[in-house]
């Protein structure tokens, strides 16, 4: 049976893929056929260019109407930055609202003097970028008919052979893409595991193109779904074709011709990244699955008892009512304890972050009658608000673009963390906003699924106090006088029930079965747990069964139990469920995507919204649940286990074209919300989602991944993707992993390789066991030394920050940012540079203490113990690297100012001295610089910017001074062969020089 079995699977196989070759065939047949489009009323200036283009021959209508009519806009917008546009002529196509990416504009560029320069055939039309100073082609659509049609656009470059590309992301795949057979497609999505060869959680529709002879940007700006198709065949050579669900062909190229520059002209387009406050440069603590408040401050006294520094602590959802947001469960996390919390942590200067979800609980609450009170919510065509499922259960959801709802997010943050009645949060983290919708498209029945699937979870048993001293934290943290009673009743059930027990005390419930704990099953038939109860007091208490319906059955009469006194050996119970089993509901399983069956019997159902002309709305008629053209989303059909595309935001815009801007648009309305609660202070909020530009706002963890060494590795390209590529570097991974059970090597390569990301979280998920660095001897070691040399570092990379704020110019940077004419360098994905001047080099392969790096030719200086390492442009092997460290150089003709020691905190830190290290390159020379400010201001009251520079033996400084530090320079190190250890005492408010 298991051969047969296999023989019709692999037969279906080669069916299936025989069917795909054939469409595919069939497709590009008939794309083969469309006619293009023929420009005329061509008229140029010495900065613009503009056309229509009308529709050369027989519409193909492929995959939906070709439009007749366009309008071709060509504008210099620098010497270094064409942008080019084709629309429809009428105006009416969808098209990324300015509300949320402020286009650059500008036109200061001149087409004879620019950089990169636009050329075009007229019929049928094609048009090319070629770089000035040498001719090369780099983006030409010829030889390919451009399609733009109702729901699908089509839009092919050549490329020369086996091309160096980088970028469109999100996705987990190798750093240099793949050119052979490969598919990006962009269109975000709930993402757990992070799976390589799949659509993620952003939407960065730009690729860097690096050449021996220059770099070049390309950045699409449209919202849309897309595949993004890299491919070489014989027929077609080696090409990138753009296949898109809608809305505009919008480009903006940049010209480089250094990595860097790159970088920074899209920086100009998409706007500069956000200053972080300097404390968040510290390391910071979460996991999903604190079971109370006083779990949460055992980890945090924890940490100080270990000597490892923690400078935030964070609570993922566990802290909300049955997963409700803007809410305190009132049992597991009540309000003045969670006060007393926050206050600890500000007295000891550390800070307190909690995450916010968009879907909003469909329940009688305030803040669903708030958000109804404010027509905040996404609805049907009917009027109706849109429920899908999420954490809470049956939920709905914000509608970023309705006039009421920035009003209500300001209000809830108000409301709920206020600094005197509320949870005085520091900094703010938002998730789930792809938009992430548990419930299986149509999902008829939100109730009902949710019901089958438990959501809301049940709570985790409910405590009375802290079971063990919690050190330096008040009364209320320390254990209470309670009974302990262990609970054992056997019970039969079917799969999907669950056994709860429900009585007269706040820890069974006091009556609510919403509240009742659940047993544990682990001793099947016999369900058990260990509860928290008041002493020598008499309690009623009954068993319950969890329905797979949402439903309870209750025994009919209640029992009862003398509780012991106070800390007494634990009672014990043993008893027999007086109940039976309900009807058995058949569960409904969450999947990763619908399947062939339900997809394929979808109703197919297209918006007649009505746009007026010019409104860049989207087109009316459109099937805006199944269109003709399907990307590969992972997920299946678009609106599966997200919003429905088919819904009409309250402006108008459909959810079919700006799904990918949810979580962008999420971000900036949290900004907001946060900067109404403190407006001189620079919001932190770090995000799940992100589309192009959205490092303006916030910054960027990398999603649920998983506590395995290939995750470990994958976090690195993605880290260089977001920071380096994207504009977004406050970034970095869940550290040790989320998902999964770590071990204490990964983890403590983790945490050493964690340091050096701008963001610096360990965070996991429930039900698996804790991985906080104290748990492992080895892990607390490299923990301890990797933040110590972070927080030495933390003023370097602060600076790199500013600069990026400034310029562009990225903080963290590929090996080929650095040395772009290296070849060697273009795929490397395991080393980059951290600040311009400390190359990261970790070891990344299992349960080893080697790692072969490349070092370009180029001297460098370990970072330990300084001795020079002149790299040769070649791989060299490192040996015996403890697990508690992690190989660092410093890279020559670089100086950089570090604290001369570590601290428990970001605010001790900035009490610490500086040492400024000079590692000269082979010419002698090295240079660097240093910003400081107070901090967390959004309008600094001083600044400093001091420039270094060390040149024929004599070091020296200036620029400009105004922010007193309050600390000196009290060493200078000259690295090399004329290494030095000169003890000074410089201020940082005025220009210096020494002879060495």
């Amino acid at each position: 049976m298991l051969v047969r079995t296999s023989l019709l699977g692999a037969l279906a196989a080669c069916l299936s893929a025989t069917t795909a070759s054939a469409n595919e065939l069939e497709t590009r047949q008939s794309i083969a056929s469309c006619p293009g489009y023929k420009a005329a009323n061509v008229k140029t200036t010495a900065n613009s260019l503009s056309a229509t283009l009308s529709l050369a021959g027989t519409a193909c209508n492929i995959y939906g109407t070709d439009l007749t009519d366009l309008i071709l806009d060509v504008v210099y917008e620098t010497n270094d930055r064409i942008h080019v546009k084709i629309q429809d002529a009428a105006s009416n196509v969808y098209q990324v609202p300015e509300s949320v990416l402020p286009r650059p504009g500008g036109s200061s560029g001149n087409g004879y003097r620019a950089n990169i320069a636009f050329s075009y055939v007229a019929n049928p039309f094609s048009f090319a970028i070629t770089r000035r100073s040498n001719g090369e082609t780099l983006f030409n659509t010829s030889g390919s008919a451009i399609v733009f049609e109702s729901q699908y656009l089509r839009l092919r470059t050549s490329l020369p052979a086996s091309p160096h590309l980088y970028g469109l992301g999100e996705h987990s795949d190798p750093f240099m893409l793949n050119t052979t057979n490969y598919t990006r497609t962009i269109w975000n999505r709930d993402a757990y595991t992070v799976p390589p060869g799949s659509n993620l959680y952003g939407d960065h529709p730009v690729y860097f193109d690096h050449r021996t002879t220059g770099t070049h940007g390309v950045f699409l700006l449209n919202s849309d779904g897309m595949d993004i198709k890299i491919n070489n065949t014989a027929q077609d050579g080696q090409y990138l074709e753009y296949n898109i669900l809608g809305g505009v062909f919008d480009f903006y190229f940049m010209a480089g011709p250094t990595p860097v520059q790159v970088a920074q002209q899209y920086s100009q387009v998409v706007g500069k990244s956000a200053m972080m406050p300097y404390w968040g440069l510290g390391f910071h603590q979460c996991r999903y699955g604190y079971q109370d408040v006083w779990d949460v401050a055992e980890v945090v006294a924890n940490y100080s008892t270990a000597g490892i520094p923690l400078e935030t602590m964070w609570t993922d959802i566990d802290y909300m009512d049955r997963r409700k947001v803007f809410t305190l469960d009132p049992v597991r996390y009540p309000l003045h304890l969670m006060q007393e919390l926050i206050t600890y942590l500000h007295n000891h200067q550390q800070h307190y972050i909690v995450m916010v979800d968009p879907a909003v609980a469909y329940q009688n609450y305030p803040a669903f009658n708030n958000g109804v009170r404010d027509d905040a919510f996404l609805k049907l065509s009917n009027g109706s608000i849109y429920e899908g499922v999420v954490w809470p259960g049956p939920t709905v959801f914000p509608d970023w673009f309705a006039p009421g709802t920035q009003t209500y997010w300001n209000d809830e943050f108000s409301t709920f963390f206020d600094p005197t009645n509320g949870v005085d949060i520091d900094a703010l983290w938002i998730d789930m906003n792809e938009a992430a919708n548990f419930c299986v498209y149509p999902c008829s029945d939100p109730v009902g699924f949710a019901a089958a699937n438990n959501d809301p979870p049940r709570p985790p048993p409910a405590r009375l106090g802290s079971p063990r001293p919690i050190p330096g934290f008040p009364a209320d943290f320390q254990p209470q006088c309670v009974a302990h009673v262990s609970f054992n009743v056997n019970a039969s059930t079917y799969f999907g029930e669950n056994i709860g027990i429900l009585g007269n005390a706040i820890t069974l419930g006091y009556g609510d079965p919403t509240q009742a704990p659940g047993l544990s099953p682990n001793n099947y038939p016999v369900w058990s747990a260990v509860i928290d109860l008041p002493v020598d007091t008499t309690i009623t208490y009954q068993y319950i069964r969890f329905e797979s319906d949402g439903s309870y059955i209750f025994e009919a009469s209640n029992r009862t139990i003398k509780t012991g006194t106070c800390n007494s050996n634990v009672q014990v119970t043993h008893d027999t469920i007086t109940t039976v089993s309900g009807p058995h509901t058949k569960m409904i399983k969450r999947t990763s995507g619908g399947t062939p069956e339900l997809m394929s019997n979808l109703a197919s159902r297209t918006s007649e919204t009505r746009q007026s002309s010019g409104s860049m709305m989207g087109l009316p008629g459109r099937d805006l649940i199944n269109p003709p053209y399907m990307i590969h989303n992972a997920a299946g059909s678009i609106s599966n286990h997200t919003l429905n595309t088919d819904l009409v935001h309250a402006n108008g815009y459909v959810e079919y074209d700006t799904h990918n801007l949810y979580g962008t648009m999420m971000s900036e309305a949290s900004r907001i919300a946060m900067l109404n609660r403190r407006p001189t202070r620079r919001p932190l909020i770090i995000t799940r989602s992100t589309f192009a530009g959205a490092g303006r706002q916030v910054g960027h963890w990398l999603g649920d991944n998983v506590a395995d060494w290939d995750h470990y590795r994958f976090s690195i390209a993605q880290l260089m993707e977001f920071a380096a590529l994207f504009q977004i570097p406050m970034v970095g991974s869940d550290v040790c992993g989320f998902a999964g059970v770590t071990n204490d090597k990964l983890c403590a390569r983790w945490a050493t390789l964690g340091a050096f990301s701008p963001f610096y979280r360990n965070h996991a998920e429930s039900g698996k066991p804790g991985q906080e660095f104290y748990r492992w001897p080895i892990v607390e070691e490299a923990a301890k030394n990797a933040i110590s040399t972070r927080y030495q570092l933390l003023d370097y990379i602060y600076t790199a920050m500013y600069t990026q704020n400034q310029t562009g110019a990225p903080l963290i940077n590929p090996l080929f940012f650095a040395y772009p004419h290296d070849t060697n360098t273009f795929p490397i994905q395991y080393q980059y540079l951290y600040g311009p001047a400390i190359l990261v080099s970790p070891v990344t392969d299992a349960n080893s203490t080697s790692v072969t790096i490349y070092l370009p030719k180029d001297i460098f200086y370990d970072f330990y113990t300084h001795q020079p390492v002149q790299g040769t442009g070649s791989y060299i092997t490192l040996s015996d690297v403890p697990y508690s460290t992690i190989p660092l150089h410093y890279k020559g003709g670089s100086i950089v100012a570090q604290r001369s020691s570590g601290a428990n905190t970001t605010t001790e830190l900035r009490t610490r001295g500086f040492t400024v290290v000079i590692a000269p390159s082979a010419q002698g020379t090295a240079s660097g610089s240093l910003y400081l400010d107070e901090g967390d201001a959004i309008v600094q009251p001083a600044t400093s910017v001091i420039d270094f520079a060390y040149r024929d033996g004599k070091f020296s400084m200036s620029g400009s001074f105004g922010y007193n530090a309050g600390v000196n320079i009290e060493t200078i190190q000259l690295l090399g062969s004329g290494a030095k250890n000169v003890s000074v005492s410089v201020p940082l408010t005025k220009a210096y020089s020494l002879k060495l």
